[in-house]
């Protein structure tokens, strides 16, 4: 008996240490950062092909719903078989960890109610490890958008949501701790959070932090409200006035508590467009009609650059690119890799954990993704 305890104890030390090697080494090649790509499964099946995984330290699988106040697979015969050739990834690279998202803008809705009670916490809580238990993943990502405030119309949401929020993430870290010491594996949770400091008076961050191991900034999807602007500017512009920048989130969340060590800072891969009014020579600071999500990055750089009316631009101040049609009065602002070499130089000065990307899809040729792994080495 005591024989057959000593090999398993044996075999525990050794399965940790070389999971801990394995995450060493992947850092290493990219210089102890993490680099955090969000694979779409929300379409159907995922080309495999075209991901890169000796490029990542993660993948975060998009999206897992919430219903009946539990993790979904509403998508259940493609998201099997996504889970399936994903870890088939990891023959490239040992170190990868797969994660599952659970919400996302559109799938939201039932955040609040899910994690309301002690009693729904603790389901939601179990369905969510349950389901990286079963498929042999390595963690959990919460995506809410958002506790305590509006996100998608039609979205639940309450004041208790603020004190919920940490205190889910207390219910899934106990879960994962359980699976942890089952498989003898690290298993990760995080979150993707509002680049935007009102994300932060409806939340307890520094509380919710402790269960965490990163917390992903979306700093995109910037509004200026009436006047077009920026959408991941890594500092504001003087070219029109705008209260959010991806420094500016950065700064918020550290105020607040968060561990600078924990924060990932997020890229765009894709661009948006906004239609304006005319009177600026370029766009930026126009009044702003109506916008819309825009182009991935490989369509962009490969047939808009200087190409169909539109002309490029750099806000340096900014540290943001954008695209101008006249004759269309669109405005099309984006990351490049002049801005993702910026954002990463931020990354290794302010010594935050890495960068996550949204999403892989928009960027098959991984132009940026390419700049990022050069930056980091």
């Amino acid at each position: 008996m005591k024989r057959t305890l000593g090999l398993l104890l044996l075999v525990l030390l050794f399965g940790s240490m070389k999971n801990d090697n394995e995450q060493r080494a992947s850092k290493e090649r990219l210089g102890k950062k993490v680099v955090i790509g969000y694979v779409g499964g929300f379409r159907g099946l995922v080309n495999m092909d075209l991901i890169s995984p000796e490029k990542l330290t993660h993948i975060n699988y998009a999206f897992v719903d919430v219903q009946g106040n539990r993790a979904f697979l509403t998508n259940e015969k493609t998201d099997t078989v996504n889970f399936r050739k994903l870890l088939l990834l990891k023959k490239k690279n040992p170190a990868l960890k797969i994660l599952i998202s659970i919400g996302g803008w559109a799938w939201s809705k039932n955040f609040s109610d899910a994690v309301l009670t002690d009693t729904s916490r603790a389901a939601f809580a179990a369905s969510a490890v349950d389901i990286i238990r079963k498929y042999k993943l390595d963690g959990v990502d919460i995506d809410w958008e958002y506790p305590g405030r509006p996100g998608e119309v039609g979205n639940i949401y309450r004041p208790e949501d603020k004190r919920n929020f940490t205190l889910m993430f207390e219910a899934i870290r106990k879960d994962l701790d359980v699976l942890e010491k089952e498989t003898a594996q690290k298993k990760l949770l995080t979150t993707a959070v509002g680049g935007f400091s009102d994300f932060l008076l409806h939340t307890e961050m520094d509380k919710a932090a402790k269960y965490l191991d990163y917390v992903n900034l979306m700093t995109y999807d910037y509004y200026s409200g009436k006047v077009a602007g920026h959408h991941t500017n890594l500092y504001a512009s003087k070219l029109y006035p705008g209260a959010n920048s991806a420094d500016i989130a950065v700064q918020a969340y550290i105020d607040a508590g968060v561990p600078v060590s924990k924060l990932v800072m997020g890229l765009a891969f894709y661009g948006r467009n906004s239609k304006v009014e005319s009177g600026t020579a370029t766009g930026l600071g126009a009044n702003y009609i109506k916008g819309e999500f825009g182009s991935g990055f490989t369509r962009i750089k490969d047939s808009l650059i200087n190409n169909k009316g539109f002309v490029a631009y750099k806000d340096k101040d900014a540290r943001a690119s954008y695209l101008f049609n006249a004759n269309t009065q669109t405005l099309i602002t984006y990351d490049d890799e002049w801005s993702v070499t910026e954002k990463c130089n931020y990354v290794k000065e302010h010594q935050m954990a890495g960068v996550m990307f949204w999403e892989y899809a928009s960027d098959p040729k991984e132009y940026l993704l390419n700049e990022v792994v050069k930056s980091f080495r």
